[in-house]
């Protein structure tokens, strides 16, 4: 049963993740998709705490057949992969995140663990070395952009899934004032 791991911090999740976990499925011949929220990554600071990105990602990712979400307490992809040893998996990470993978803690390391799946994005540089890409819609959304758009009023409701906007919304999440 071959698997699908993506991770991400999901601060918040939008479309282009799903369209990404999307592609993970219908494109890769997973059997099975394992969505990641790591909870506190080395990488960068998250707004929201580990739980409540959990939720959000459970809201966006929920309705995908054969889809399990969990929290990640590894900092570093590397660190998750030696200690989980996924059999018959592939790391599913967007052309975004491929261009900046050499700067992954441990890039080669990770491609001794795993085999790479990367999602063709227009205008980055085709992967080499026996990547498997795929494709998948592209939607140039970023969190941040979601996070300020936020911020200063705007709807959401085209960059996020439904059920997410709604939860955001209900709860203040971002705004920095009470739902």
């Amino acid at each position: 049963m071959r698997t699908a791991v993506l991770g991400g911090v999901f601060d918040p999740p939008h479309l282009g993740h799903v369209a990404l976990a999307e592609g993970a499925l219908n494109e890769l011949g997973a059997d099975r998709l394992l969505v990641l929220v790591v909870a506190n990554p080395g990488h960068k600071a998250t707004e929201l705490d580990p739980q409540t990105r959990l939720e959000l990602a459970r809201l966006a990712f929920g309705d995908l057949p054969r889809t399990d979400i969990r929290l990640d307490d590894h900092a570093y992809t590397v660190d998750l992969l030696r200690d989980e040893q996924f059999e018959d998996a592939v790391l599913v990470i967007g052309a975004d995140e491929w261009a900046a993978f050499k700067t992954w803690k441990e890039p080669a390391e990770i491609l001794r663990l795993i085999p790479v799946a990367v999602a063709r994005r227009p205008g980055q540089p085709e992967p080499e070395g026996g990547i498997e890409v795929f494709a998948i819609d592209q939607l140039q959304i970023s969190s941040r952009e979601i996070r300020e758009r936020i911020e200063a009023g705007e709807p959401i409701d085209d960059l996020v899934p439904a059920r997410v906007a709604r939860e955001i919304e209900r709860d203040g999440l971002y705004s920095g004032a009470p739902g």
